[in-house]
């Protein structure tokens, strides 16, 4: 199959919502209009953009316009719109649960190794995949007919998302799984709407506290400042392969560790909107942020805010550059088309776009990220 707009905005898009790893999840068919908030989501390849207003003979807003699949991806792709995407209504609603951190699935994650081998990576506590006896570390032989080495990653999370028509609450896909030597297991499971983790942390060394931050998913500032209530010393806030999400989470999540002030800023069509924090953010705690070629688009955002604020210590390696802004359109027959409608900036004025955020401390080839995280804030000294 060819690798169309509209499939590779779809690969993006579940990288987005999930993380780093790919979560099967699926969607029900009911939804309302698409938000109107700005996403930044992940990509498909690095490398600059152009952004884009509209595509030729669309409005500047196209909703209500009646356009079919084949006809919005010719228009994207006559405007050279690349992050641009076309979504039928139930995979947008896929995407909009996604961003509120809710998806319909079974509740694993898969992998693949070097070896080919489809294996599970994490199991959602109480999910239907956990209710079957389905652990970490079992391998994936079979989604219902098909052999899952024998299909791309991207193809083994769709097949358990769910088809047209396979899709919903209750919607069944029959795994055949193997742990280690064992005997091979075939289980139907049902698919159940399920919470996304986007936001986990554990405690270092010396009162460091690490926050991991998967996504920015509707309420991961607030799942943030919670984690922050667990004593500290120190904070390490992990942002590798963070492929980005809602921009106001972002900078929500900037603004907990920032007096008020500027965050960033963003193009919607032409018009600049500024972000800014609130007063009465933690400026006292030594901060490090961890990036890698994963940290993206509404991630590399809260990076550059920390960094130009000069709030942070950014570790790790060269971000991935992405610096758009995209806008959901909904179209006359319920589908939605997603348009570049500009980019974003940090406080300093600067663009990830293409050539993504360099870290103050880069680390080495082959060095140790987290180890160097910590030495980093340990030279930062201890909140007093």
């Amino acid at each position: 199959m060819l690798e169309t707009p509209r499939r590779a905005r779809q690969v993006a898009t579940l990288s987005l919502v999930f993380g780093v790893v790919l979560i099967a999840g699926a969607a029900t068919g009911a939804w309302g209009d698409p938000p109107r908030r700005p996403a930044a989501g992940a990509a498909p390849a690095a490398g600059a953009a152009p952004v884009a207003g509209a595509a030729p003979g669309l409005p500047a807003d196209p909703a209500g316009t009646a356009l079919s699949e084949q006809q919005a991806e010719h228009l994207l792709g006559a405007n050279g719109d690349r992050w641009g995407a076309y979504y039928s209504a139930q995979e947008y609603a896929a995407f909009s649960q996604g961003l509120d951190g809710r998806y319909l699935g079974v509740g694993l994650s898969v992998g693949r190794g070097q070896d080919g081998v489809t294996a599970i990576s994490q199991v959602a506590p109480a999910g239907p995949a956990a209710t079957a006896g389905i652990e970490a570390g079992d391998r994936l032989l079979r989604i219902d007919q098909d052999q899952a080495d024998h299909l791309p990653v991207t193809e083994v999370v769709a097949r358990l998302r769910g088809r047209d028509g396979e899709r919903g609450v209750g919607s069944e896909v029959t795994l055949t799984v193997r742990r280690g030597a064992g005997e091979v297991r075939e289980l139907r499971l049902r698919r159940a709407l399920l919470d996304s983790r986007q936001v986990t942390a554990e405690q270092l060394e010396k009162g460091v506290l690490r926050i991991a931050v998967r996504a920015f998913t509707s309420g991961v500032t607030d799942q943030v400042r919670a984690a922050l209530r667990a004593p500290h010393a120190g904070v390490v806030l992990d942002l590798r392969g963070n492929s980005g999400g809602l921009v106001e989470e972002a900078a929500g999540t900037a603004g907990i560790f920032l007096d008020g002030g500027p965050v960033g800023s963003y193009q919607e069509r032409g018009e600049t909107r500024e972000l800014t924090a609130p007063p009465g953010g933690d400026q006292r705690t030594p901060l490090v942020v961890l990036v890698d070629g994963g940290t993206m688009s509404a991630a590399e955002l809260l990076a550059g805010a920390l960094q130009d604020r000069s709030r942070a210590v950014v570790v790790g390696s060269r971000t991935f550059g992405k610096g758009t802004v995209q806008q959901p359109s909904r179209l006359a027959d319920g589908a939605v088309l997603e348009l570049t409608v500009g980019r974003y900036y940090t406080p300093a004025g600067r663009s990830p776009e293409g050539t993504g955020l360099t870290p103050d401390v880069p680390a080495a080839a082959g060095e140790d990220a987290d180890a160097l995280a910590l030495r980093v804030l340990a030279g930062l000294g201890t909140r007093a």
